[in-house]
C-alpha cells in the first residue's frame, strides 16, 4: 500500500467507483471547504493513505508473530506427547526394578548370595554381570528423572506459547479493526472531492512524480544497468507474473497481495526467506544506495519505512499500491524514497541479464478505490 501514488486518472468515472464501493460513506460525507487547495486536498490524504499502510504494516506485523507461535505451539505439543511416551516407559521401568527389589530379584540379592560362594573364579564372573545390572539400573532411574524434568519443562513453555497466542490474536484483531477505521476515513475524504478536485489532485501528483523521477535520473541514481543474480531475477519474474492480482491487505498470494506481502513471496519464490512487512524488510535486509540498484532489490518508501516495493531496472519497480487497484508497474520516484535494501548482498551477479517481458496494461491503472470491503474476516 503506499501513500503517494494516491488517485491517478480519478475522474468522474473513478469518483463513481468510489461511491459504489461505499455509498453509505459517500452520502455521509461532508463536504470539503472551498478554500482547501489543491495542494493542500494532496498532503490529506497523502497523511490518511500513509496512516492506513502504516496500519497494515502493524497488522501484517503481528500476524507474522501469531503464526511464528502457533508453528512454535505445534512442535512443542508434539515434542510433549514424546515427552510424556519417554517418561511413562521410565515409570514402567522404575516399577520393573521395585517389584524386583521387593522379591528378592534385584542384584542387591544376587550380592548376598555372591559372598556366600566359595569359587573365587565364579564369583568374579558374576560380580560383573551384577555390576553391569547395577549399571544398568542407575541408568533407567536416571532416564526417569531427566524425562520427568523435560517433560515439566515442555508443559510449562507450552503454556507460555499458548499464553502468548492468545495476547497475539486478540491484538490482531485489534489491528485489523484498526485498518478497518482508517480505510474508512480515506474512503470518506475521497468520496468527499468533486470529480475537478479529484482531477487536480491527480495532475499535481503526476507533477510531483515526474519531478521526482527526473531528480533521480539526473543525479545518476538509476543509470546502472547491473544484472540481479540468478534469485533476484527469479524473484523479478515472479513479481512481474502477479501483475494485474488485485490488492488486499494483510494477503501474501496466491490470488491477491499487500504491498510487503507481494516482495516477500517474491523472493521467497525464489528460495529465499525475508520478513514479511517492509519495516522488518527496512530493518534486517543490507542497505544499497540507489545508485547501486539492481534488479530483485527492495525499493522502501516513506520515513516509516510503510511501503515497499521491487525494482526491475529501468527506473521502474512493481508494487501492490493499495486496495482496490492492482499489482503494477511504477516509476521508482512514485512515493516518497527512504532508501533501498538488498536480499541476497552476497550472490554474484548474473554475466548477462534480459528482464521478463512486461504484459500489456502494466503500468496502468490507478490507485483509487479504498474499501473496507478488502479487509479479511478474521
Amino acid at each position: 500500500m503506499s501513500s503517494g501514488t494516491l488517485v491517478r486518472s480519478l475522474g468522474t468515472a473513478a469518483l463513481a467507483a468510489v461511491v459504489v464501493v461505499s455509498p453509505a460513506t459517500a452520502v455521509a460525507a461532508p463536504s470539503p471547504p472551498p478554500g482547501d487547495s489543491v495542494a493542500g486536498l494532496l498532503t490529506e490524504l497523502q497523511r490518511l493513505y500513509q496512516q492506513a499502510e502504516a496500519a497494515t504494516e502493524t497488522y501484517n506485523g503481528t500476524a507474522a508473530e501469531l503464526k511464528k507461535r502457533t508453528a512454535r505451539a505445534k512442535k512443542l505439543d508434539a515434542a510433549l506427547v514424546a515427552a510424556r511416551r519417554s517418561l511413562d516407559r521410565g515409570r514402567d521401568a522404575a516399577g520393573q526394578l521395585a517389584r524386583e527389589q521387593y522379591q528378592g530379584r534385584s542384584e542387591l540379592s544376587a550380592y548376598l548370595r555372591l559372598l556366600l560362594m566359595r569359587d573365587p573364579e565364579a564369583a568374579l564372573t558374576q560380580g560383573q554381570v551384577i555390576q553391569r545390572l547395577a549399571a544398568g539400573r542407575v541408568a533407567a532411574v536416571q532416564r526417569l528423572g531427566a524425562a520427568e524434568k523435560r517433560a515439566g519443562e515442555l508443559a510449562k513453555e507450552s503454556r507460555k506459547v499458548l499464553a502468548e497466542q492468545r495476547t497475539l490474536a486478540a491484538r490482531k484483531k485489534k489491528d485489523r479493526d484498526t485498518v478497518r477505521t482508517r480505510l474508512k476515513q480515506v474512503e470518506a475524504k475521497i468520496a468527499s472531492l468533486s470529480a475537478d478536485q479529484l482531477a487536480d489532485v491527480s495532475g499535481l501528483e503526476r507533477k510531483n512524480t515526474d519531478q521526482a523521477q527526473s531528480a533521480l535520473v539526473a543525479s545518476g541514481a538509476l543509470s546502472s544497468s547491473r544484472p540481479p543474480t540468478a534469485q533476484g531475477g527469479e524473484a523479478v519474474g515472479y513479481a512481474v507474473r502477479q501483475i494485474g492480482k488485485p490488492y488486499v491487505w494483510g494477503a501474501e498470494g496466491p490470488g491477491s497481495f499487500d504491498c510487503s506481502g507481494l516482495t516477500s513471496q517474491a523472493w521467497a519464490s525464489a528460495g529465499r526467506v525475508i520478513p514479511r512487512t517492509s519495516q522488518e524488510q527496512w530493518r534486517q535486509l543490507t542497505r544499497v544506495p540507489m545508485n547501486a540498484l539492481r534488479p530483485g532489490d527492495l525499493v522502501v518508501y516513506f520515513p516509516e519505512a510503510t511501503h515497499v516495493a521491487l525494482y526491475i531496472g529501468n527506473g521502474l519497480v512493481v508494487q501492490a499500491p493499495r486496495p482496490g487497484a492492482s499489482v503494477k508497474v511504477s516509476p521508482v520516484a512514485s512515493n516518497p524514497v527512504l532508501g533501498a535494501v538488498r536480499p541476497d548482498p552476497a550472490g554474484t551477479p548474473l554475466a548477462s541479464y534480459r528482464g521478463p517481458e512486461l504484459p500489456a496494461g502494466a503500468t496502468d491503472g490507478s490507485d483509487e478505490g479504498y474499501g473496507s470491503s478488502s479487509a479479511p474476516a478474521s
